[in-house]
């Protein structure tokens, strides 16, 4: 039991960790350090994830934004 909720934890951590990798990348600001990091830690498909979530969220918000000044 215990070590499915560590199983738990390490998986939610990925994907909060895929989240903020996905993140930083929009804006082009990457540590070397973390880079590595990332590449050992995460699995492709969980940037694949986080990256289509950003995007969907980021167009979301430009075209908020938009219809927010032009009504």
């Amino acid at each position: 039991m215990a070590q499915q909720m560590a199983e738990s934890g390490k998986k939610d951590s990925s994907y909060v960790r895929a989240a903020k990798t996905v993140f930083w990348s929009f804006f082009g600001i990457r540590r070397n350090r973390d880079y590595q990091e990332d590449v050992t830690q995460l699995k492709p498909a969980q940037v694949i994830v986080a990256g289509l979530l950003g995007a969907i969220l980021l167009v979301g918000m430009l075209a908020l934004l938009v219809y927010l000044i032009t009504k």
